[in-house]
Order: structure tokens, then C-alpha cells, then sequence
């Protein structure tokens, strides 16, 4: 009995072995043979001069009265920078300051596609101004980069896609289908201003087959096992909400305490709701590691072709790394802690802010369920902050067998002359503007033709924000050879 026991167990190994193996070996890189492309003639440096003009305008977005001036002059700046562009496109304000442009193609029966940046800027943070290597507003252009805040987020994408569609002008290309740019001009704020063009767009009965919004680029360096470039594309992006949790007590002296202070109780919540993540769901990754396996080293391929095996091993390894445990749940943190207002006095109230990123397949309404039956102590008030904060599901996940999808790929190989590039959906950990137009496509993607390693990621939102010349260059080949492509 023991030895037909063993038998098959080792026959059972023996096919395990066999089926993995054969799955790590049959999964090579897929070559496509790219449709042939003409090369459109660039003035590179003259792109460059003219983002730097956009940079060196400080659109922080911080209400009507004060942004007036600002966004103003980079509109002006956009028609002065870009004028085929603007004397052939409808350009219309929309919510003060978003920008609408409409390309009018001669077949209304082929959907508008519709690209994406945002005008307005994060601040920088105060006294860090002395560590640019040039100021943050100069857009000044250096050792092969231009620099200064908004060079990577976003003003880079703004910039290529008006010179791509100049570009396309000047060479006499005229569309038969429609080409929307939409930018907003509060995406750091809120994005009050792409919500307003989203409805324009939906009031006029627009149904789009391609939004492209920023969200993920070319990266290299930054994928472990991965050494050549690779291009992600951001095919659904993470919810948002902010919970007050808040604890009311009797207060009093401290020299005679109760069991648990409102501190106490508070903190105790807190640490379940830490000690107890959201499950993990490896969908998102699970396609973004089968795509990525081709650029991987055999030992590497052979583990992520199946995870239907090692996904239970795989996952706490990939959970111990910030960016992947992101990319498998719901995320918890907890950002603020507020309660006391002296050494001796027992505080009659506890509050704390938890923020949470919300995995496609959740919602708020289960994020909140989660916290109050993670929790399970009545004296925790939850509730969902409103003041200050933006709540929102998880954006749709759009179709990567989709013809958007395939034609987007195709380009990214077009531009980087590889057929065999390879490209992976991602989830993005983070919002864009683009989840706003969910009413008007079902085919919502984002990405930016710009290459980015380890270093670069600092600098989005950081000190020495800035962007190659020949990503510049990337960019606008790309935009332009997606509006023909999609033609």
C-alpha cells in the first residue's frame, strides 16, 4: 500500500514537473510583424523650447481668483506654440479653464478617440527650493533634459500631443475619424474640470473607442528580474476613500484613569485594523507577471507562467515589497491621530484618519464593511470623510483583447521599431483624471510613451522633476503615429 502510495506521488511530481516546465518553455516572446509606418520629419529642439515655456508657468492650481493669470497665459502660450493646431481645431474653455479640442475627422461613423494631460502642478515643498539643480520653475533645458515641475507630470504629454497633431498638420494629414484633447486643469485637486468634459461629452452623445490618460510608462530597472525596457500599460486604477474613525470617552484627571482611555480604544482599533490587511487578489498581477514572463530568466518564467501553483508561495513574497502588496489589495494607513490637549487630562475624544486604496472588485461600501467588522467594538464610530476629500470606486477594467488595446500596443512597437517589445497591463495604484469618462468609453487606458528607472520616480512630485529630450521625442512620434494608426 505504501509503495503504490509512493508511486503515485512521484508520478504526480513527475507531471507537475513536466506541465510547469512545459508551460516556462512554451511561453516565448510573441513577435508582431508591425505594419509599415512612415517617419514624420520633427523639430525636436523646438518641442523642447516650448514645453520649457509651458514649465516655466507656474499653474498650481488654487482656486478662480488667484489661477486666473496663470492658466491664462499657458493657454496663450499653447496658440502662440502651436498655431496650425489651433487655427484648424475647435478649442473650447470649459469650466474656466479646461481645454476641450476637437479634430473634426471626415467619418462620423468611426468613434472619436480622445487623449489626455492635465495643465496645473503640484506645489514645491517649501525649503526644498535651494536643492534643483535649476529652479523649479525655469524650464530650463540641460544635459539632454528639460526641467522644473510638470516635466513628468504632466506638461511633457500636454505639450507632444499638440505638437504631434501640428506636426501632422504640417504634412497634410487630415482624419477620418475624430480626435479629442482634453486637458484639465485641477487633476491635482480633485478634477473638477475633466468631470465637466466628460459630461459635455456625454450631453452630446460622444462614445469614444480610446481614452489615453497618463498612469504608467516605459520603465526599466524597476522590475525585479526584468532588465530591458518594458512598456506598462494602466488598464483600471484603485478607489479611494478616507474614514474618520473617532472614539468618545467621560473625561477627567489622569490620575484616575479608566481601563481604556479614548486613546486606548482608538489605538487598539487602529492596530487590528493594521494587524488584519484586506485578502489579497492576484488577478491584476497575475496578468501583468504572464505578460512581463518572456523578459524574464527561465528559473523566474517557469514560477510566474504558474502561478496557479506557487501563487500561494509567491504572494506573502510579493506582498513584502510596497509597491506589489498595492498591487494585490486593498491597501490600509493610517495618516492622521488626533486626541489630547494636556499631559494630565484624559482626552474625551480619539480621531484618526485611515485612508484606503480600493482593488477593482471591491467598493467603498465593502471597505467601510471590512473596517467595522474588522474592528468590532461599537464605541469606534466610522464614517466616511467628505471635507477635504475625494471618494471614489474602482475606476472599470478595460479590455486588453480589445482592438483599443491591440492598436495601442501596436504603436508602442511601431515607435520603439521592436516587434517583440513586450507590454503588460497594470493595475494604477494611484487616480487620474481619466476615471471620469467612464460614461462615454469602455476602453479607458493610460500610459505615456516616456522611459523611467529608479531615479526617475523621486523626482515625480519631488525635487529635480524632469524629462529626457528623447523621451520628449518618443512621445510625440507615439501620439502622432496613434492618431494615424487608429485612422
Amino acid at each position: 500500500m505504501l509503495r503504490r502510495a509512493l508511486i503515485a506521488a512521484l508520478t504526480l511530481a513527475a507531471l507537475l514537473t513536466l506541465v510547469v516546465t512545459y508551460r516556462a518553455l512554451v511561453t516565448t516572446r510573441a513577435v508582431e510583424t508591425l505594419p509599415p509606418t512612415s517617419l514624420l520629419a520633427l523639430d525636436v529642439d523646438s518641442a523642447a523650447k516650448k514645453l520649457a515655456g509651458a514649465i516655466a508657468l507656474p499653474t498650481l492650481w488654487k482656486g478662480t481668483d488667484t489661477a486666473t493669470t496663470t492658466f491664462q497665459q499657458l493657454h496663450t502660450h499653447l496658440a502662440r506654440s502651436f498655431p496650425r493646431t489651433h487655427q484648424t481645431l475647435r478649442v473650447e474653455t470649459i469650466e474656466g479653464f479646461s481645454l476641450l479640442y476637437t479634430w473634426q475627422g471626415s467619418d462620423r461613423s468611426k468613434k472619436p478617440i480622445l487623449l489626455m494631460a492635465h495643465q496645473d502642478v503640484v506645489p514645491i515643498a517649501p525649503g526644498t527650493e535651494e536643492d534643483w539643480t535649476h529652479p523649479p520653475f525655469s524650464g530650463a533645458i540641460s544635459d539632454g533634459f528639460v526641467w522644473g515641475r510638470g516635466a513628468l507630470d504632466i506638461k511633457s504629454a500636454l505639450v507632444a500631443e499638440l505638437e504631434a497633431i501640428e506636426t501632422l498638420i504640417a504634412a497634410g494629414f487630415v482624419p477620418k475619424r475624430t480626435v479629442y484633447l482634453a486637458f484639465g486643469h485641477d487633476e491635482e485637486v480633485g478634477g473638477t474640470g475633466a468631470a465637466a468634459i466628460a459630461r459635455a461629452l456625454a450631453e452630446r452623445g460622444v462614445r469614444l473607442e480610446l481614452v489615453l490618460d497618463e498612469g504608467s510608462s516605459m520603465v526599466e530597472g524597476l522590475i525585479p528580474g526584468v532588465k530591458e525596457p518594458v512598456a506598462v500599460i494602466g488598464i483600471a486604477e484603485k478607489g479611494y476613500v478616507s474614514l474618520e474613525l473617532s472614539v468618545r470617552a467621560e473625561g477627567g484627571h489622569s490620575s484616575m484613569p479608566p481601563p481604556h482611555t479614548a486613546v486606548g480604544i482608538l489605538s487598539q482599533a487602529v492596530t487590528r485594523l493594521e494587524a488584519n490587511p484586506f485578502p489579497s487578489k492576484r488577478t491584476y498581477a497575475g496578468k501583468f507577471f504572464r505578460e512581463l514572463a518572456p523578459a524574464m530568466p527561465f528559473h523566474l518564467r517557469l514560477v510566474f507562467t504558474n502561478l496557479w501553483l506557487f501563487g500561494p508561495i509567491v504572494e506573502p513574497i510579493l506582498a513584502k515589497t510596497k509597491p506589489m502588496n498595492a498591487a494585490i489589495r486593498t491597501t490600509t494607513a493610517v495618516t492622521m491621530f488626533q486626541a489630547g490637549v494636556k499631559d494630565n487630562v484624559l482626552p474625551q475624544e480619539a480621531r484618526a484618519v485611515v485612508n484606503f486604496r480600493i482593488i477593482p472588485g471591491e467598493t467603498i461600501t465593502t471597505t467601510i464593511e471590512h473596517v467595522e467588522s474588522t474592528i468590532a467594538n461599537p464605541d469606534v464610530e466610522v464614517r466616511q470623510l467628505t471635507k477635504g476629500s475625494i471618494g471614489n470606486d474602482p475606476s472599470a477594467v478595460s479590455d486588453t483583447n480589445s482592438e483599443a488595446y491591440r492598436r495601442l500596443r501596436t504603436t508602442i512597437r511601431q515607435v520603439t521599431g521592436n516587434g517583440g517589445f513586450v507590454v503588460a497591463p497594470y493595475l494604477v495604484l494611484g487616480a487620474t483624471d481619466s476615471r471620469h469618462y467612464a460614461k462615454v468609453s469602455d476602453a479607458t487606458f493610460r500610459f505615456v510613451m516616456n522611459l523611467a528607472g529608479p531615479e526617475d520616480l523621486p523626482r515625480i512630485h519631488g525635487t529635480n522633476e524632469r524629462v529626457a529630450v528623447k523621451s520628449l521625442e518618443d512621445m510625440i512620434r507615439f501620439y502622432a503615429q496613434l492618431i494615424r494608426g487608429f485612422d
